[in-house]
């Protein structure tokens, strides 16, 4: 007796045995048990979520010999023939195969003649948005005005290629890609069900490669019990799908923890011994900074199926959650872009090494405490040419009453450039920066004037007077400042070990118009 694939085999007879399109199904069942049965019907989705799997249950609902409902028998002869692929009156037409209108032309010739078997004949019209512009106004008349004995089910990947005229006479049913878990239920299912032991981490490798699609699931499942001779183990299933092994994963992981650039380099040159799949090296190495991530936050999580909790709760315990963060996106990042890379191996290094040149700026204070309340940035105490000198007393308030001005965009720089030279009762005095005397417009004056008179209580007035560039204004501070931050990181990074590795393995240049101060 030939081979039944696990495919064909487990598809599902009853619409009782569909997994994870529940909208679909409950709309079906109701619709055949009240008689409300639509001509046309419209199934979307991605490949192997079941389109063609509900039309054929559908068309079995509808000739069943035991009259129409939600649930046909499975016995009479019409539902064996369907099950069979032998039912006269289901017509199945693959339109990729059958493009031009005279195809379809000839196909709704026969439309008018009543079924020779059955309640109803069926039209299974699978990628139908492959049928030519001609063929669908061909079908289209059909469509408006179908007799009463035809039913059409229409299948697609792509229904934005259908004209609006067809998508308006169907009822549509969008499918929905399947989640992984429930994948893996099922397969486990099927292999309790076919007395075959299976590592749990082979199943979820498996519903994972899958990526949304049941039948690409159990043709994976097929071609590991044929690779395994009848085994389901995860090693087994890592070597057929080209995935890297999970410890290796780990140890990436671990040496990532410790910013080890030289390990790095040489987990890859042993993981490359193995022709991986490069995007699944990064693909695992995001699943699991995930895992680790959710320990940080949630305590007493289950126990993982992949992984050791012991080993988790490590990382999760040594890891900054920035960094957890930066090398998550950075991860699925470099998988995006891997096809831009001079080759799979480059890509992935410096992914890696990007994830270490880049961290998380360390959280500094930006202001520091004086006596008497007065406060100014912390890069100002550095000793050097870049040293700002102190302010007079009169406008040594001015920074915090800037700071907390209710002002924005234009005029708050006009603000920013200016130094308070005296304050009389409700008269202040400023002077403006050279630089910034275009900024002094009646309207821009107003502003100003008002968002210091919210703060002060009391209507207030403002005199400007012009001074030399570069005076000692809350601008020219963050200015100088910024210049100071700009310095340590240009000197951060040519000191960074990490970007020594870049350097000497790749010739990686550092471009100083790149850099750019953090905060």
């Amino acid at each position: 007796m030939s081979y039944l694939v696990l495919a064909r085999k487990w598809r599902p007879r009853t619409f009782t045995e569909l997994v994870g399109q529940e909208h679909v199904q409950q709309a079906l069942i109701n619709a055949l048990d009240s008689g409300r049965i639509h001509h046309a019907f419209l199934f979307t989705g991605t490949r192997g979520v079941g389109k063609t799997t509900i039309a054929r249950i559908l068309a079995k609902s509808l000739n069943c010999e035991r009259g129409v409902s939600s649930k046909p028998c499975g016995e009479c002869g019409a539902c064996r023939e369907i099950d069979e692929g032998r039912f006269v009156d289901l017509i199945e037409v693959d339109a990729a195969s059958r493009t031009k209108v005279d195809d379809t032309r000839e196909l709704l010739d026969n439309v008018q003649y009543a079924p020779t078997r059955g309640r109803y004949k069926v039209y299974l019209i699978d990628e139908v948005h492959m049928l030519s512009g001609h063929s669908f106004n061909a079908l289209l008349k059909t469509l408006e005005e179908p007799p009463p004995h035809v039913k059409f089910l229409l299948a697609t990947t792509d229904p934005q290629k259908l004209p609006v005229t067809v998508l308006s006479r169907c009822l549509q049913f969008n499918l929905k890609r399947l989640p992984a878990p429930l994948i893996a239920g099922r397969l486990q299912h099927i292999l309790k069900a076919e007395g075959v032991a299976a590592e749990p981490a082979a199943i979820g490798l498996l519903a994972r490669a899958a990526d949304g699609s049941l039948r690409d699931a159990l043709s994976l499942l097929d071609q590991i019990l044929a690779f395994g001779a009848g085994r389901v183990t995860e090693k087994d299933t890592r070597v057929m799908l080209g995935t890297v092994d999970r410890q290796q994963v780990v140890g990436v992981i671990e040496r990532l923890a410790a910013h080890d650039a030289r390990g790095l380099l040489d987990s890859i040159a042993a993981i490359d011994e193995f022709a991986p799949d490069y995007g699944q090296l990064l693909d695992e190495m995001a699943a699991l900074l995930q895992k680790i991530a959710l320990r940080q936050v949630v305590a007493g999580l289950p126990e993982d199926e992949t992984y050791a909790a012991e080993m988790l709760q490590r990382l999760a315990a040594t890891m900054a959650a920035e960094d957890l963060q930066l090398y998550y996106q950075m991860a699925i990042l470099g998988r995006r872009d891997l096809p831009l890379a001079p080759d799979p191996r480059i890509g992935a290094e410096m992914t890696l090494l990007r994830m270490l040149a880049f961290r998380p700026q360390e959280p500094t204070a930006r202001q520091q405490p004086m006596s008497g309340g007065e406060r100014k940035p912390a890069v100002a105490a550095a000793k050097g040419p870049t040293d700002i000198p102190p302010a007079p007393s009169q406008a040594g308030e001015w920074p915090e009453m800037l700071a907390s001005l209710d002002l924005q965009g234009a005029a708050r720089q006009l603000a920013s450039h200016c130094r308070l030279i005296e304050r009389s009762g409700d008269r202040f005095r400023f002077q403006l920066d050279a630089r910034a005397e275009t900024l002094r417009t009646r309207q821009l004056e107003d502003r100003f004037a008002q968002a210091l008179t919210r703060l002060t209580g009391a209507p207030v007035r403002l005199e400007f007077e012009v001074g030399a560039e570069a005076l000692d204004t809350p601008a020219r501070r963050e200015e100088q400042a910024r210049d100071v931050r700009l310095e340590q990181a240009r000197l951060a990074l040519e000191s960074d070990p990490n970007v020594q590795a870049m350097r000497d393995r790749f010739g990686a240049v550092i471009q100083p118009e790149s850099i750019k101060p953090v905060g």
